[in-house]
C-alpha cells in the first residue's frame, strides 16, 4: 500500500493542492494528514473543508496544536502565530470547530503510528528536532514506524535492537529502505510552511509493499499564497516566510 503523508498544511491552499496532485500522480492508496490544517495561512476554511472531505473518503487525520486552538482550546503561541490564530478563529464556523475538535491525537494502522508531535505525551506538542528528541517516542510505542510533523523541517531517525537512536541522512526524491532490523521515526516536513530554507511543499510517500520511504518536495505558487496572506491583513513576516521557506 502507498500512503501519502502530509502535515502542517497551515491554511496554504496552493501548497495543499500541489501536494495532493503530486500524490495522485503517484497513485497513492491512502492519504494521512498529521495535523495543523489551519493557522498562519489565508485559506483556513478551504483547507479544513478539504481535509474533512478527504476524511469522508477514507483519509486519516490527527489533530495538531493549531487545530486545537482554532477549535477553541487554549494554546501557548508565538506572537505571529497568535495574531494569525485570532484571525483564523473569525473564519471558523461551528462545523469547522467540531471537525477539528473531534480529530484524534494519534492513529495506529498495523505497525505504524501517526501523530502530530512527539508520540510521548502527544498533547504536550513536543518538537522532535534530533535523535535525542526522537528517543522518547520509540520508548512509548512498539510500532515499527512513527510519523509526525510539527517541526516544519524533515528528519529521519532509526532505533536499533539495542535501543540506540540515530539520526539518518537522506536525499529528497530518493527512496529509503526501511530496514526491518530497525524501527523508524520520520518528521515529514511541512506542506504549507516549510522552514528548512526550501520554499517548496514537503510530504512523504510510504510504500509498505516495497518497504521504503521517500521524502518529496513540490514547487507551488508561493507568490499567490503570500499575496493572500498580505490581503488578509496577516503579519508580513508570514508572507515572507513562504517565499523564503524559513
Amino acid at each position: 500500500m502507498k500512503f501519502a503523508i502530509l502535515t502542517d498544511i497551515h491554511a496554504n491552499r496552493e501548497a495543499f493542492e500541489a501536494v495532493l496532485a503530486d500524490a495522485a500522480a503517484r497513485k497513492v492508496d491512502r492519504i494521512v494528514l498529521l495535523g495543523d490544517l489551519v493557522g498562519y495561512g489565508a485559506d483556513p476554511e478551504w483547507c479544513a473543508e478539504k481535509a474533512a472531505d478527504l476524511v469522508a473518503q477514507g483519509a486519516l487525520c490527527v489533530r495538531g496544536n493549531h487545530d486545537n486552538a482554532a477549535a477553541g482550546a487554549p494554546e501557548m503561541m508565538s506572537t505571529y502565530a497568535k495574531r494569525a490564530m485570532d484571525w483564523t478563529k473569525t473564519r471558523m464556523t461551528e462545523a469547522h470547530r467540531r471537525f477539528l475538535a473531534g480529530l484524534p491525537l494519534t492513529v495506529d494502522v498495523d505497525d505504524i503510528l501517526f501523530v502530530h508531535a512527539s508520540a510521548n505525551e502527544p498533547e504536550a506538542w513536543t518538537y522532535v528536532t534530533s535523535d535525542t528528541k526522537a528517543t522518547p517516542s520509540f520508548r512509548v510505542t512498539k510500532s515499527r514506524l512513527i510519523f509526525c510533523g510539527h517541526v516544519h523541517v524533515p528528519l529521519l531517525a532509526s532505533c536499533d535492537v539495542g535501543g540506540v537512536v540515530r539520526q539518518q541522512t537522506f536525499r529528497p526524491g530518493f527512496p529509503i529502505p526501511l530496514l526491518r532490523s530497525r524501527r523508524w521515526l520520520a518528521v515529514v516536513g511541512s506542506v504549507g510552511q516549510p522552514r528548512d530554507g526550501v520554499p517548496q511543499a514537503a510530504w512523504a510517500l510510504l510504500d509498505t509493499t516495497l518497504n521504503d520511504l521517500t521524502f518529496r518536495r513540490v514547487p507551488y505558487d508561493a507568490a499567490t499564497a503570500a499575496r493572500k496572506v498580505r490581503a488578509a491583513g496577516l503579519p508580513e513576516e508570514l508572507a515572507i516566510r513562504l517565499l523564503k521557506g524559513q
